[in-house]
């Protein structure tokens, strides 16, 4: 099989938010205290790339529409501008993202698309020098099975960690394709209704089952979860 595996790699608080600007105070350490522990443990795995959301890869990619006049028709369903990691892996069904360099910090990026999205889109893509795959779709989601094959097979990828938004991880987790969950616990709290760890519509239950794999303690009061991952459908 050449899916690669998926680790959902997540930094949240006691309550279960992203947003460590709105966290509670601790005297153990500070949000950047916290956060500084999960980029460490993220480079640690030396995964060959990482997937995130539209929402969270438009925070760093900060790029203006900018179609190429005159293009031709742009390869489809594949488009690779490098087939060597890391990668910086974007869900974007619609093509709303832009880019100004087909890398990310030194990450080459891969954009994972609908099949409604525009030609002149794909053009605008290579022209940056970015690399994407065209997904089918199942009742209007993208087909992330067959996106993480894409991926595996023309990239070479075999480890990815999976830290996108509550929405990203719900898909994913939903369609049974997280082996392994880790979280960074920081000792705070958010108390608002910022974006959750994990969400989704439907919900998860029934449909994974974790398994305890382990603890570490970290500097600064907060600790290292990780769970194996099983879909229900194939558990005994």
């Amino acid at each position: 099989m050449t899916r690669p595996r998926l680790t959902c790699l997540m930094a949240g608080s006691l309550d279960g938010r992203l947003h460590p600007s709105r966290w509670t105070e601790s005297p153990d350490g500070t949000a950047a205290d916290w956060t500084g522990a999960y980029e460490a443990i993220h480079d640690r795995h030396d995964a060959d790339g990482w997937i995130v959301g539209r929402v969270t890869m438009a925070e760093m990619a900060k790029g203006e529409p900018h179609p190429p006049a005159g293009a031709g028709a742009p390869p489809r369903p594949l488009h690779v501008a490098r087939d060597r990691g890391p990668y910086a892996i974007a869900l974007d069904r619609g093509g709303k993202l832009h880019f100004t360099a087909g890398e990310l910090h030194g990450d080459h990026v891969i954009v994972l698309l609908g099949a409604d999205v525009p030609d002149r889109h794909l053009a605008e893509l290579v022209g940056d020098g970015v690399s994407y795959v065209v997904v089918d779709e199942r009742d209007g989601e993208l087909d992330l099975a067959a996106a993480l094959d894409m991926v595996g097979e023309r990239f070479g990828a075999r480890h990815l960690l999976l830290e996108g938004g509550g929405g990203v991880n719900g898909s994913f987790l939903a369609a049974g394709l997280v082996d392994h969950f880790e979280l960074v616990l920081a000792p705070a709290l958010d108390g608002g209704d910022s974006r959750a760890i994990v969400a989704g519509d439907a919900g998860l239950k029934g449909k994974v089952r974790l398994e305890f794999l382990g603890v570490d303690q970290l500097d600064h009061g907060a600790l290292h979860l990780r769970y194996a991952v099983t879909p229900v459908q194939d558990a005994v």
